[in-house]
Parts: structure tokens; C-alpha cells; sequence
């Protein structure tokens, strides 16, 4: 029981590690890796979940989301960039070598990740911005 608990918490490191990265580069996205490192210290320790989700890198990037709020836009389309990055090299490795099945079907499913991040997960506006919004009476920009 007690190994278990050490590579959850590992795992959930990891996560921290590579989402505090994501956060920072562009190209590398912090929202599966804070999920990561959010499940992984919720199997390892309370009081590590517990620090985890009061950190300022797990409001900023996942809180909105665990609480089903949605995501913010910014959020959505760095991992929408991400994924399409991603995607697109496998795609034309694949290409290059003539494996167009293989193609087609990673197309399907990179247009299935932008449908669901397009019209599956709600856009969400935190309060600070909906707040600007109405005292400034405009559209926030």
C-alpha cells in the first residue's frame, strides 16, 4: 500500500514539474499535467492534494474546468495549438512514408479534439473579467 502511495506521488511531481513548464512555454500545455499531478496527489496524500489545488498554477489552469465551469479562451486555444502541433508531425511523417490510412484517421481525430474543445467545453469568464465588463460597460478589450 505504502509503494503505491510513493508513485502517485511521484506521478503527481512529475505533473507539477511538467505543467509548471507547460504554463511558461507555449508549446508544451500545462492543463493535462496539472490533471495529472491533481489526480496523483489526490491517490497519494490529502494534505498534498489539498496544497495542490490552493497553488496558483492549479487556479489558473485547471480549477475552472475540475468545477465544470468550462475553460477559459486562452486555455482552450493553447491546447488546441498544442494538439494541432502535435498532430500535424505525426501527420506528415505519416504522409512522407505513404501511410495514408493512418493519416486519415489521425485527422479524424485531431477534428474531433477541435470540435470538442470548440463546442464540448463551456468558455468560461472569471469573475475579475466579468467584473471589468460591467463597471467599464464595454467588451473587456
Amino acid at each position: 500500500m505504502k509503494i503505491k502511495k510513493i508513485i502517485w506521488l511521484i506521478i503527481g511531481f512529475i505533473g507539477v514539474g511538467l505543467g509548471a513548464v507547460g504554463a511558461v512555454l507555449p508549446m508544451l500545455p500545462a492543463f493535462p499535467f496539472l490533471l495529472l499531478a491533481a489526480f496523483s496527489f489526490a491517490k497519494s496524500s490529502e494534505k498534498l492534494h489539498d496544497w495542490f489545488i490552493n497553488t496558483k498554477l492549479y487556479k489558473e489552469n485547471l480549477e475552472s474546468f475540475v468545477a465544470k465551469k468550462g475553460m477559459t479562451k486562452k486555455a482552450k486555444l493553447r491546447v488546441i495549438a498544442t494538439v494541432t502541433l502535435v498532430m500535424s508531425i505525426g501527420f506528415l511523417i505519416m504522409f512522407i512514408k505513404a501511410l495514408y490510412i493512418p493519416c486519415g484517421i489521425l485527422f479524424f481525430v485531431w477534428v474531433f479534439h477541435i470540435l470538442y474543445f470548440v463546442f464540448g467545453v463551456k468558455n468560461y469568464i472569471p469573475e475579475e473579467t466579468q467584473k471589468q465588463k460591467v463597471t467599464t460597460g464595454g467588451s473587456g478589450f
